[in-house]
């Protein structure tokens, strides 16, 4: 079955399959992808056509996703447009393409859900003889979960990967005035985080940190349905400014977050900076937290966190550190979450401990010869990725231990 809104697909079916998915994120919940449609975020009007592809067993739902056509390739975070212009030298039409992917968010995940191999496997394949009967010039599964990646790998998918920067909540074994700390424990408190970097590193985030409360900069959090009206008005004046200096309007829409506090208000952690009792900025990260704590957090405390938007309206040193890493972290550390996910690109955030991790996408193109040659240019872009993996996990910001006397 092939519907054309999130209306239109059984809610309680598509989450309790997700559920069962091994790296479900909030991010693909039904409520989540009715509010980018809903509020006019993620829309045929932007160039998102949505298709939400579903395969039954009788009365069960075997697999399903949600497919985005697509005349543009803004708001991806994998980068084609090389691969459209080359089309438009040979007179080719890129566009429009397809991708499976969560608007505006590059956050790995579970993209093609599926009871088993078979039916993730039978759905893209399904995926793949629509778009060549929709005449598209190309399938990109985006930001794909493993499962997905091997499905994709089966069937012939040209695999692509890239790099984002992940913290984990895990003290590595270190020597030190605190005593030993055991190898895949929980850090205790900052302090204790800091505690594993190198001397270098603890010192520039302490100095960092002391510039921000030095500015006379104090930060408060609230947690879903904690988060007031007048808190989210203020986050959407800074997300909107952070999109506006940049000469850009933001992707989603005050409504879209309306709707979030409405419909998933669990799923939300706010951190606004406060300085003389004015709010000055906020960043909004996300939660692995399902609807049974949508109104007592301390139901369920979430696995993984997201790193997704910040924004100020005044400029102080360092503040985007303090809003974006440490208050996450220091959260996090607090409620056992076992991992921070700081999204895509940035190698200054390996300085605070979010570490290299790589992130693969998949894709399939119509023509044969464009087919051939892009997957060329990903074997040598991969030999290159992998280098390049390399090379930064050889940074890395922990300290080393001593060598036994």
């Amino acid at each position: 079955r092939v519907a054309d809104a999130p209306a239109d697909v059984d809610a309680a079916a598509w989450d309790a399959l997700l559920a069962t998915q091994p790296q479900a994120t909030p991010f693909l919940r039904h409520a989540y992808l009715a509010a980018l449609h809903d509020s006019g975020s993620a829309t045929p009007q932007t160039g998102w056509t949505p298709l939400f592809f579903t395969l039954w067993r009788g009365a069960a739902l075997q697999a399903a996703c949600a497919l985005y056509v697509k005349p543009h390739s803004y708001g991806e975070y994998v980068f084609d447009f090389a691969w459209a212009d080359a089309y438009a030298r040979h007179g080719l039409d890129y566009y429009p393409k397809a991708v499976v992917a969560v608007p505006f968010t590059p956050v790995p995940g579970a993209r093609l859900l599926a009871r088993d191999a078979a039916s993730r496997t039978a759905l893209l394949r399904a995926l793949v003889a629509w778009c060549g009967d929709a005449e598209l010039s190309s399938l990109h599964l985006l930001f794909a979960a493993d499962a997905d990646v091997q499905a994709a790998r089966e069937s012939g998918l040209m695999l692509r990967h890239t790099v984002q920067f992940h913290w984990k909540n895990v003290a590595p074994t270190l020597p030190g005035a605190r005593g030993d700390v055991s190898a895949g424990q929980p850090f205790h408190d900052f302090e204790d985080f800091l505690t594993s970097l190198s001397q270098d590193k603890r010192k520039k985030i302490r100095q960092e940190r002391r510039k921000v409360a030095e500015a006379g900069v104090t930060f408060r959090h609230a947690q879903g349905a904690g988060i007031s009206t007048d808190d989210w008005d203020f986050f959407y004046r800074c997300y909107e400014r952070t999109y506006l200096e940049h000469g850009n309007p933001p992707y989603l829409s005050r409504d879209f977050f309306h709707r979030m506090q409405r419909d998933m208000p669990e799923a939300w952690v706010l951190f606004i900076a406060e300085r003389g009792g004015q709010a000055i900025a906020s960043s909004l990260i996300a939660v692995s937290a399902g609807p049974a704590c949508a109104n007592d957090p301390k139901d369920h405390q979430p696995a993984v966190a997201f790193g997704r938007y910040w924004g100020a309206l005044e400029r102080v040193d360092c503040l985007h550190f303090e809003a974006c890493y440490y208050q996450p972290i220091a959260w996090c550390i607090a409620h056992g979450v076992q991992r921070f996910e700081g999204g895509a690109q940035g190698e200054h955030k390996m300085a605070r401990a979010l570490l290299p991790v790589q992130a693969t996408s998949a894709h399939w193109l119509a023509h044969p010869a464009f087919a051939e040659a892009v997957d060329r240019f990903l074997e040598r872009e991969g030999d290159g990725m992998a280098q390049y993996l390399d090379h930064l996990q050889a940074r890395s910001p922990f300290r080393k231990p001593q060598a036994p006397d």
